[in-house]
């Protein structure tokens, strides 16, 4: 494959090198800002990634960077740095909308942790991510801002949750973007869109938002959220090189005792003395890859192996298969009592999309599952979160698909219960992860009919260095170019 072309444009540029080269006064702030708010201008309404941007506000932000640096003042890692901020994200001044109308009229009063995090590392938000209604479709459409498309092929999703932010991200909109994952929403857009996404251990972001407006429908102003949230949902960021991930994931690591969740340190992780052992799980038996599935997964071993990992080819993972048998029970009975909400306020898109989940999960658990039921799953997971970090250790990762298929066909959830089903199967990669809490970084592989291929990388609990040290060694050798060296939203 033939090396892109060196950028030329601050939006073009890596978040790394704009941090830096923001530091050292060879660009500004505002510069870069006004780079970006030409390319948002350019492609977002091709694309429809970011909702309510305010170019003032983010210039004003810009300058105030800017003169930081002229004064001397110390500087944080992302000082100047553009990033944007998912819908279902408290940003202060904006509603926390997630795509309801009924949701869009009270701006938030204070910044979820992991923004206050973003702002105290100097970035610049710029620009709200798109998303599913609810945030709960592997799509990104709803009734407040539309459609958003896949800049590699619009008739392809962009993933979800976090589509917008990884179109945007892909489209050059902004070198960083914050997204949260519970069940494949930062990993599966960063891999439709052919970026970097990771999802960090449970507790090493923190998850607490300020309370939600006392006008909001359905709910009190202080929302009492069920088992799942804490602890299988996570905030991350999503890049476009795996040196930006890490930049962006040190400075959104936020030891935070408000999150239920939360340590109140991060543990510090020695790397191996010796080689790094990376287990090869392509299936669980469930169903089978398509074969740009297998070939993406073939490449990312080769370049593993290259890079001096022992490679060693299991034949299924119970774990892994009984942790995605589990997402589809305690995520589904923790969002049934939300149904009147969605029923009342959501539109029909994701009431469809919710029944036909709902179907999905009765295949496997019965329509109505017992409390014991439910309680026994909760046991259940805990034995093989200590199961699976036995085999992990701190010294061995797994590699597993993105998905048993190619980014879906847009709305293909939509088109009937049994092309949902054929959905939730393929997706046991993403959904099995987030019930045991460890850290996964989504990487990417190849193009395969112009379309980026990635593989996951999963390691022990926080040991996100020694993830994003395999998925660098990756990115090193597959050098998948930008999407705009190849035609943004072609079609």
């Amino acid at each position: 494959m033939a090396t892109p072309p060196r950028p030329t444009a601050p939006w073009q540029r890596t978040a790394t090198d704009l941090a830096a080269a923001i530091r050292a006064r060879e660009i500004s702030s505002a510069e870069v800002v006004r780079s970006c708010l030409d390319r948002i201008e350019e492609v977002n309404p091709r694309l429809n990634a970011l909702a309510d941007v305010r170019p003032e506000e983010a210039l004003a932000a810009a300058r105030r960077a800017d003169e930081a640096v002229a004064a001397g003042a110390e500087l944080g890692p992302l000082h100047g740095v553009p990033v944007s901020i998912k819908i279902n994200t408290e940003q202060k001044g904006y509603a926390t909308s997630n795509g309801v109308p009924a949701l869009a009229h009270h701006p938030a009063e204070g910044d979820a942790a992991c923004v206050t995090a973003l702002r105290s590392a100097g970035a610049i938000p710029l620009g709200r991510s798109n998303a599913p209604a609810f945030s709960f479709r592997w799509f990104s459409a709803n009734d407040l801002h539309g459609r958003t498309l896949n800049p590699w092929d619009p008739g392809r999703t962009p993933g979800g949750s976090s589509g917008g932010a990884a179109s945007g991200l892909a489209a050059g909109m902004t070198p960083l973007a914050q997204g949260n994952d519970i069940g494949g929403s930062i990993r599966f857009p960063a891999a439709c869109c052919g970026v970097v996404g990771v999802r960090p251990t449970v507790g090493r972001i923190s998850g607490w938002s300020p309370p939600v407006h006392a006008g909001t429908p359905g709910g009190p102003a202080e929302p009492d959220l069920p088992p799942t949230v804490h602890s299988c949902a996570v905030q991350g960021p999503l890049a476009r090189t795996v040196a930006d991930a890490r930049l962006a994931l040190k400075a959104m690591t936020t030891p935070d005792l408000r999150d239920p969740s939360g340590v109140p340190a991060i543990p510090d992780r020695p790397r191996p003395a010796g080689p790094v052992t990376v287990s090869v799980v392509r299936t669980i038996g469930t169903v089978k890859n398509h074969p740009a599935v297998d070939r993406a997964l073939d490449a990312a071993v080769a370049h593993l192996a290259d890079a001096g990992y022992e490679i060693e080819e299991l034949d299924g993972m119970p774990v892994l298969a009984e942790a995605a048998r589990l997402w589809s029970l305690l995520i589904t009975e923790d969002i049934r009592p939300i149904l009147p909400l969605v029923h009342q306020v959501g539109g029909e898109d994701i009431r469809t999309a919710l029944g036909h989940h709902f179907d999905a999960a009765a295949r496997l658990w019965g329509e109505t599952p017992s409390l014991r039921t439910y309680i026994d799953g909760w046991a259940r997971r805990a034995t093989l979160v200590t199961r699976l970090q036995e085999l992990l250790g701190g010294d061995r990762l797994l590699l597993t698909p993105v998905c048993a298929e190619p980014p879906f066909e847009q709305d293909a959830d939509l088109t009937g219960r049994s092309r949902a089903v054929e959905l939730f199967t393929a997706m046991w990669p993403m959904t099995a992860v987030p019930v045991l809490g460890f850290p996964a970084v989504t990487v990417p592989v190849t193009l395969d009919e112009g379309l980026p291929l990635s593989a996951q990388l999963i390691g022990g609990r926080f040991e996100e260095d020694l993830v994003l040290d395999a998925a660098q060694a990756v990115e090193e050798r597959a050098a998948v170019p930008p999407v705009w060296h190849w035609g943004t939203s072609r079609g």
